[in-house]
Formats: structure tokens, sequence, C-alpha cells
């Protein structure tokens, strides 16, 4: 299974300045996808496990939810890849919550792509800002700053990455990656709700 561009759909950001404190992430992390018969293709002991997981020594925790619910999380080997259940044709979300009181920058890929410009990914990438305390729910693939293409589950052939770039070697498995403030800075979050204080991040 991998994912393509579904419909797009309003998700307006803007730009926020955010210096980071070092071109290394702070943590990374990675959760692996498939369909119920895939899943159990891809590894015979699998423990359930609670949707969200903290990530970056605690900074983050993140999951991955369907249209209404998080989709069932696994555990392969009780401590090996962090595996998720989905369904083909279903949209489906990043959810991230920062758990610190700062802000931080969280670069997200989806099956070796970024997710705000569709091309490969890297660490070099700016990301979405997440104020301290807040949650963010990444929703596609960025199409512009006023939009996104939906997450949808489909088959390999039908993948973006297939699609657009004709690679498919990464399919199946979501990423991301944390980095902190320069100085430790703390910004507080804006009044009122505006993607749950998430914006990119440009410099």
């Amino acid at each position: 299974m991998a994912t393509g561009r579904g419909p797009e759909k309003p998700s307006p950001t803007w730009e926020r300045d955010f210096t980071r404190a070092s071109d290394q992430p702070a943590g990374s992390d990675a959760i692996y996808y498939n369909d119920p018969e895939g899943i159990r293709a891809m590894s015979p002991q699998l423990k359930r496990v609670g949707a969200m997981q903290e990530t970056a020594g605690g900074l983050v925790e993140w999951g991955v939810r369907g249209k209404s619910s998080f989709l069932t999380s696994y555990r392969e080997n009780g401590a090996g890849r962090r595996l998720v259940q989905g369904q083909k044709d279903s949209a489906y979300s990043l959810v991230v919550r920062n758990k610190s009181l700062r802000t931080l920058e969280v670069v997200f890929s989806v099956d070796g792509l970024d997710v705000i410009d569709g091309q490969p990914a890297s660490f070099r990438k700016r990301g979405y800002l997440i104020d301290g305390g807040e949650t963010f729910v990444v929703e596609g693939f960025r199409t512009n700053k006023q939009s996104v293409a939906e997450f949808r589950f489909s088959n390999v052939a039908a993948s973006f990455a297939n699609q657009n770039h004709g690679n498919t070697r990464n399919v199946g498995v979501v990423g991301l990656a944390v980095f902190t403030p320069l100085n430790d800075q703390i910004h507080a979050a804006p009044p009122g709700d505006f993607r749950g204080g998430a914006r990119p991040s440009l410099q």
C-alpha cells in the first residue's frame, strides 16, 4: 500500500522566523503502514499499542488518524517497527502534539516525500512550527499556502511517489524530524485557533 493525493481542502498557513539550534534534529521517527493483509505479512509477531507515541526524547507524541478515529497501531516484536493498519481509498492525517513549552519545528515526510513541497525528503527542508502544548494535524501534501491535497491510501501504482517521481522505494512509511529552537527560545501561542498554532517556517 502507498499514499495518493486526494481532493484539495483548505489549509491556510503563514511564515514565521525560526532558527534551529542544530542542523541535526533532536529526534526522528517513522511509522510504517499497510492494509490488514500486508500488516500480517510484514511481521508475524505484533503487539497492539496506543495510537499516539512519544519521540524525540518526549518532546512530541504523534500518530495516524483516519476519518473518524486513530488507526489501529502495533509494535513489531514488542520493540521493533511501529505499524498502523490502513484501508485502501480511505483518507488519513498525521497528528502531532508538542509536549514541551518551546516552539518546535517538525519536518514531515510521506513515502519519502516532503509534505510541504512534494519533493524528496531531507532534514534540510523546512517544516511546520508547533507552539508549546499545541496539537497540529497534517492532512495532506501542500499544494499552496492555502490548501493541501488530502492523504489517501492507494495502491503503489497510483501513489503520488510513483506518478510524480517514478520512485516507489520508500512507499509505506511516514516520518518526522523534530528541531529545537536556538537559545531555547519560547514562543507564546497566538490568540485564537489557527491551524493549531502551527505554520510552515521558511528562512
